[in-house]
């Protein structure tokens, strides 16, 4: 019997998380082994406070968004789009909608943004979710 060489799989695009993905936070071991890779604000997007997770919408605010960055893999990315309710083939009813957005000093990246009505919920200012 040969033996099997396992390879580990390659990253191969970035996502910014801003809530129960981040480092210490509930979801977090959703990323497995994905490393960090950067970190910084994102423009031109608000932050809210959905209750038991964030939810971030496009916007034309002056203050930015904070995010981890993670270089993902395929297989990683497809379990991201599962708990954010992403839908790639029906993104008007998913909960969340998944886009390319710049880091203000670093590379694009995913980002996962809230694709439901936001009123009433609190927009955190600083633009960081502690949970």
């Amino acid at each position: 019997m040969a033996n099997t060489i396992h390879f580990p799989k390659l990253a191969n695009q970035y996502v910014g998380v801003y809530g129960t993905l981040k480092s210490g936070f509930s979801n977090h071991s959703l990323l497995g082994d994905s490393p960090l890779v950067d970190e910084g604000w994102i423009m031109g997007i608000s932050l809210y406070d959905l209750g038991p997770f964030p939810g971030a919408t496009r916007s034309a605010s002056e203050q930015p968004v904070f995010v981890e960055v993670y270089a993902v893999d395929d297989d990683t990315l497809a379990a991201l789009d599962h708990l954010e309710g992403y839908n790639p083939d029906s993104p008007c009813s998913s909960l969340y909608i998944r886009q390319q957005m710049q880091l203000e000093a670093g590379p694009n990246c995913w980002i996962y943004l809230y694709n439901k009505p936001i009123d009433g919920y609190l927009r955190l200012d600083d633009g960081i979710w502690t949970g």
